[in-house]
């Protein structure tokens, strides 16, 4: 089992498929590198595909408790030093995100492309609410229960219509029960205080923004205390966006092959 052991302490798990220009992976809150399950396969037709797990979350553990987004960027900038990769794509969802556009404002001689799908530069008060009902829940239910009550807010509503739904919904509980309430709790809090309005202008990589239509998790327009995609494609300076029809938060997970083909077609396409 390949692991990093990065300054601080903490082991990092990671994983390569395919071969190609090297793609890192960072996945969401919860999840670990099995977020993106349904779309390595594919991804890895085309790259040199990493995926692993931040501390806390699948098959890392050990390190300093990390309490800012700088913080965790910093130490996946690590991880791509320690991989030996002077520049890498990356493409954050969600939590994983909000990590790599952090990322890329602090350390753009890493980053070549960036893909950046279904998250919010700043928590509006709403999903501020429906996170707290999370963490009460990894407290008081365990990881599992938060599988299905983030499912809830996570899928289009199409989903739970297709013969597959039930066993992504027990995988994903078996995915959530290895990653402990402690760094979800903690992950979660570092979210809500993080507001990267300010970074998103910073960001000179060239960008795919990418998002689901029936995203209710992380909106495309959230309140007027939130900062979404609307708000993200007016303040980064070279980015595209595309919005998947019939798609949820778990646009990974829903939709692998489209998302597989515009990150191809972005990463890939003319400089």
């Amino acid at each position: 089992m390949p692991t990093v052991i990065v300054p601080g302490g903490a082991t990092l798990w990671y994983r390569t498929s395919g071969t190609g220009a090297p793609l890192l992976h960072i996945h969401g809150s919860a999840f670990g590198h099995r977020n993106f399950e349904k779309l390595t396969p594919h991804m890895a037709r085309h790259f040199e595909v990493i995926d692993f797990d931040l501390p806390g979350y699948g098959e890392s553990h050990g390190g300093q408790p990390l309490r800012s987004m700088d913080d965790i960027a910093a130490q996946v900038h690590l991880l791509i030093l320690a991989l030996g990769h002077q520049k890498v794509h990356i493409h954050g969802t969600s939590f994983g995100a909000m990590i790599a556009l952090t990322l890329a404002a602090a350390h753009p001689e890493v980053v070549d492309k960036l893909v950046l799908s279904c998250f919010l530069a700043r928590y509006d008060n709403a999903a501020r609410m429906m996170r707290s009902t999370w963490k009460q829940c990894a407290r008081d239910s365990g990881m599992p229960a938060v599988a299905d009550l983030t499912s809830v807010a996570g899928f289009a509503r199409g989903f739970y219509d297709r013969p597959e739904a039930p066993a992504q919904l027990a995988s994903m509980r078996e995915a959530f029960s290895h990653t402990t309430p402690e760094a979800f709790i903690a992950g979660t809090e570092t979210i809500e205080r993080t507001d990267l309005g300010p970074l998103a202008s910073r960001v000179a990589r060239p960008t795919l923004l990418l998002a689901g239509a029936e995203d209710n998790m992380t909106p495309f327009k959230p309140s007027g205390s939130g900062i979404g995609f609307e708000q993200i494609r007016q303040l980064m300076p070279d980015n595209r966006m595309v919005v998947l029809p019939e798609c949820g938060h778990y646009l990974v997970i829903e939709q692998p092959e489209r998302a597989c083909a515009e990150i191809v077609g972005f990463i890939q396409g003319a400089q």
